[in-house]
């Protein structure tokens, strides 16, 4: 409200000032005495009218005209008021009152137009100014409300002829013209509202927007062949439009010229005065409509010009590893959201993409750098604490890695899928730090949200098994492992080792077995099919099977002395 204040006071201010000079002749009327008193009044209910006390200030206008009949500018100010207050009959009244008394003030025939627009009244309000406007100097400025009037109302000759006249006294302006050009089509009238178009373009030389526009309406009103002869004389006109460079190429490829269309589209990428959000948008599309071959022979390209046009813009770099994490090329994906991040590092997406490969490529140190420098740009992001207490666990920092899951797992409270994969991996760090309770509470209730999660089960049965506690439970969790991923040759090892530590050593050996003649194994299996067949009282075999296990790891603890001692040592 106050802003509406403000030009009211200064109106009402030259106004006041009117009145203290007389507003007509028949102010001579009243006495000196009575004038003063007037003022008083009026002067009052201004303060009031300012502090925005409508109640007061319509008791002190109505106290001001009481005292002079004459006093137009003070049922002026009660038609203000009343507006303010809702009641605009009532303060079409006043306003009626203060133009008989004096009629030739603009401002007083304003408020009625206002006051019949506020009612719906819009051939009352059109009429006032356009009787207003013909007879009073100084109120072309109102033409503005009266195109308005006509446009709401759908009258658009008036609106056409209002807005002519706006035109003769200030000039040619984008806003006219538009709105010409609505009307025109509005009306179907297509030959005038290209028309319109062309005077745009020819009035508006320092900008491409209704070059751009004047093609745009041939094309969505089926006229191709006028909108392809006039691209090309827009584009010797405005050779640095990218805009109409990008909708030449969408024209030349509809009509079959591929490698035109390609060639038009680079033009426009290299044009470094576009807005790089029209070329990512435009290699977005890509992504989502082309196919794999596509993508490498058309949109890297431009990728690639996006880069050396835009050299110090994260986003080009970061819709370039966008591109090549699609095209499945993780190293030039990576230098690419590397490149984005030393330009913005805001971003959080990039930040991730990039974790994800390294993790991906067992780069555990890099990712737990770079974890750390996310973490002071993202501090309250659960995932970057993920890639944090992955990495940890992975270089066995267990403390670390509790923290950084812990912290992760309470900022990802809403998610419970996520939450669920920070228990699982607190389970594996919790263990590692040695606090058991701690350990076996995570992965409990990362098996309440799935209890068919076989990485869990596996973990959660293997490390049960090494401290000898809870067998039943340890076994019945690997056998679902098992049963889950039959072939998998870490889950069978878990089981076969669960079994052995129940001492149920030709169960144990069967399964371990499995696992051997699936291939693709590592020294611990045959470290275990070993001990295996010692329980057995199978020495020799035991001793052949911890060779092989040697032959794969020579530093695992203890192996040595198995085999020179033939002897089983836990």
């Amino acid at each position: 409200m106050k802003s509406f204040l403000i030009p009211l006071l200064l109106c009402c201010l030259s106004m006041t000032m009117e009145y203290a000079h007389g507003q007509n002749k028949k102010s001579k009327e009243v006495d000196a005495k009575t004038r003063l008193e007037a003022e008083f009044y009026f002067t009052e209910g201004e303060k009031f009218f300012i502090l925005e006390d409508f109640a007061k200030a319509l008791v002190l206008f109505r106290k001001s005209a009481e005292s002079d009949p004459n006093n137009a500018t003070a049922h002026f100010k009660m038609a203000q008021v009343y507006r303010l207050m809702g009641d605009q009959v009532q303060a079409l009244q006043e306003i009626s009152t203060a133009i008989s008394i004096n009629p030739d003030n603009k401002y007083f025939h304003a408020l009625q137009a206002e006051l019949y627009t506020d009612m719906n009244e819009f051939d009352r309000a059109a009429d006032v100014y356009e009787n207003m406007i013909s007879s009073m100097d100084g109120t072309d400025e109102y033409l503005f409300e009266l195109a308005a009037i006509y446009l709401f109302q759908q009258k658009y000759e008036k609106a056409i002829t209002a807005y002519d006249r706006i035109e003769q006294y200030y000039g040619a302006s984008e806003e006219i013209g538009t709105q010409r050009q609505m009307i025109y089509l509005q009306q179907n009238k297509l030959d005038k509202a290209i028309a319109e178009g062309e005077k745009l373009i020819e009035s508006f030389t320092e900008t491409d927007k209704y070059a751009v526009r004047q093609v745009e309406l041939l094309l969505n009103n089926g006229m191709e062949k006028e909108a392809g002869v006039e691209i090309m004389e827009l584009i010797e006109k405005f050779p640095q439009s990218a805009r109409l460079r990008l909708i030449l190429s969408d024209m030349q490829r509809k009509s079959g010229n591929v490698a035109l269309a390609e060639e038009s589209l680079r033009e426009a990428f290299r044009n470094p005065v576009m807005d790089i959000d029209t070329k990512v948008q435009q290699l977005a599309e890509y992504r989502t409509l082309l196919s794999e071959d596509e993508l490498r022979e058309r949109a890297l390209p431009l990728a690639e010009i996006l880069t050396e046009v835009h050299p110090e813009s994260a986003l080009a770099y970061a819709v370039k590893g966008d591109l090549y994490q699609a095209l499945g090329d993780r190293a030039e994906s990576k230098n690419a959201y590397l490149k984005a991040l030393q330009y913005d590092q805001s971003n959080l997406s990039v930040w991730q993409n990039v974790l994800q490969m390294l993790i991906e490529n067992n780069r555990m140190d890099s990712v737990l750098l770079l974890s750390e420098e996310a973490l002071e740009v993202f501090p309250n992001q659960g995932m970057i604490y993920y890639f944090n207490g992955a990495a940890n666990l992975q270089k066995q920092n267990y403390d670390e890695a509790v923290y950084a899951l812990e912290q992760g797992k309470r900022l990802s409270s809403a998610n419970l899928g996520l939450v669920s994969v920070f228990n699982s991996m607190l389970g594996d760090a919790y263990n590692g730090a040695g606090d058991y309770t701690k350990s076996d509470r995570a992965y409990d209730a990362a098996l309440d949200f799935d209890p068919d999660n076989l990485a869990v089960l596996n973990n959660y049965s293997y490390y049960l098994a090494l401290r000898k506690e809870k067998l039943d439970k340890a076994e019945a969790m690997a056998r679902r492992a098992v049963d889950g991923d039959p072939d998998n040759t870490t889950f069978l090892d878990t089981y076969a080792w669960v079994l052995f530590t129940q001492e149920k050593y030709k169960e144990a050996s069967k399964v371990i077995e499995k696992a051997i003649n699936l291939g693709n194994v590592s020294a611990i299996h045959y470290e275990h099919y070993g001990d295996i067949l010692y329980k057995l009282g199978e020495i020799n075999a035991a001793v052949e099977q911890w060779k092989k296990a040697r032959e794969l790891n020579p530093k695992a603890p203890l192996i040595d002395k198995k085999i020179a001692e033939k002897t089983l040592y836990e």
